[in-house]
């Protein structure tokens, strides 16, 4: 099978969810790594943003992790909801930073994996990859449990159409990013595949969804071979 040999392998850049970090998000990737792991290299590295404790608030599942962090807080307080419309999108540009060195230090990727709120900052560094595409250089992406941010600085970031392919995996019964907030995700993007699963809010790896990403991991992978 294609991606069975080494110097085939897809590296993949792996961003978080929010309250999460790069050693708890690989841990709850278990059944994907496994899935993938003849096709594809996965890179797990943790946001800037230290996340507070905080009662009562709304967000990726918490950890039982001191070392909890974000993307980007949609409050000047250091809060963070997917739902808030507002102008605050603090700590953004520092996660622009470091992803921007872990493609110095840690790539070439030859794709990027999101998250939650990771994969809401995967859409900014798929439309960075027009415009600086030596320093964002990836030839596809995979959205989980991905939306929109509606921190109104970033609506410029949706007004081109991403042409890269792209693969969008979205649960019916996810109650931290609904459904719906996905499959507006999907109107930015050309030709997006979808890969739609009846759970949560999490990485889907049973018989249904393997075969879906093995198909779209192959089809990268020669993808990568021609190229």
């Amino acid at each position: 099978m294609a991606g069975h040999e080494g110097d085939y392998l897809l590296k993949i850049l792996c961003l978080h969810g929010y309250r999460q970090n790069a050693q708890t998000f690989r841990e709850r990737t278990g059944a994907f790594r496994k899935i993938v792991k003849k096709h594809a290299e996965l890179v797990f590295f943790s946001a800037p943003n230290v996340v507070p404790p905080m009662a009562g608030e709304d967000g990726d599942t918490a950890d039982n992790s001191e070392d909890q962090r974000g993307w980007w807080f949609s409050r000047a307080d250091n809060y963070y909801r997917a739902q808030d419309e507002t102008e605050c999108c603090k700590g953004y540009e520092e996660s622009l930073q470091v992803i921007k060195q872990a493609f110095a230090d840690q790539g070439p990727f030859d794709g990027v994996l999101g998250f939650s709120q990771g994969a809401a900052m995967l859409s900014p560094i798929c439309g960075l990859r027009e415009q600086e595409p030596d320093t964002f250089k990836f030839d596809f992406a995979i959205f989980v449990a991905g939306f929109k941010s509606r921190q109104r600085p970033h609506d410029a970031i949706y007004e081109n159409i991403v042409t890269i392919p792209t693969l969008h995996v979205f649960g019916d019964t996810d109650k931290v990013i609904p459904k719906d907030m996905s499959e507006d995700l999907l109107q930015f993007y050309q030709n997006p595949k979808i890969l739609q699963h009846p759970g949560g809010h999490f990485i889907a790896a049973s018989g249904p969804q393997k075969k879906v990403y093995l198909e779209f991991l192959n089809e990268m992978l020669e993808n990568k071979k021609k190229s």
